[in-house]
């Protein structure tokens, strides 16, 4: 049922008789893909939001996943300073508080060592897009998780790097001040720090 919250990670591993890392990794899953939402300090919670099937655009099938990293980053370089750019431009107060919200969890989580900062980070660039008010925006949200989940999970430390908290902080900034042009450039270098980074550890292998 929408709204329904679930059982807390111990009581569900406890019930399908599984690890605690296989009921988190679950529950990201699920929540990258809006079926399930993780709310701070409150719970996991069925979503009221439209799902999306785990590989609507078959990155599964790509046998060359470097490739595909690197495709990724060009697509994210295209997509997500222009949804910063729109938020800054139509950014209501109730929007600008839940992004502020979620990026203080992420840092919090970070400095607690949770890696759940992981699935907030892209609750956080999902929330963009999705306050972007552009609808196709909103439904390419599978390029950019997939693309997040790739660098975490293949190319860089489970912890987040440091220059990503100051990024999201930048971004913010610019929103909170409506200030389209700062907020694409903010976004932008986001991306490109994180691309580098990832394609780095590539090039080392």
């Amino acid at each position: 049922e929408i709204g329904a919250k679930l059982p807390n990670e111990y009581e569900l591993a406890q019930d399908l008789d599984v690890g605690r890392s296989t009921i988190r990794e679950a529950v990201r899953s699920l929540a990258t893909r809006n079926i399930l939402e993780v709310r701070q300090g409150s719970g996991t919670y069925i979503s009221s939001k439209k799902g999306v099937s785990e590989d609507p655009l078959g990155f599964s099938l790509v046998k060359d996943t470097d490739q595909l990293a690197s495709d990724l980053f060009e697509l994210r370089l295209l997509l997500e300073p222009r949804i910063a750019e729109l938020v800054a431009q139509r950014v209501t107060e109730e929007h600008y508080l839940e992004l502020e919200k979620i990026v203080i969890a992420i840092e919090e989580a970070v400095e607690a060592g949770d890696e759940n900062h992981l699935l907030l980070d892209v609750q956080f660039h999902s929330l963009l897009a999705n306050y972007s008010g552009n609808i196709a925006m909103d439904s390419l949200l599978p390029v950019i998780n997939q693309s997040i989940h790739l660098i975490n999970a293949k190319y860089t430390n489970i912890q987040m790097k440091s220059e990503s908290l100051h990024a999201h902080r930048d971004i913010l900034k610019a929103i909170k001040e409506r200030n389209p042009v700062s907020a694409h450039d903010a976004m932008l270098l986001h991306i490109m720090t994180v691309r580098n980074s990832a394609l780095k550890q590539v090039s080392k292998k």
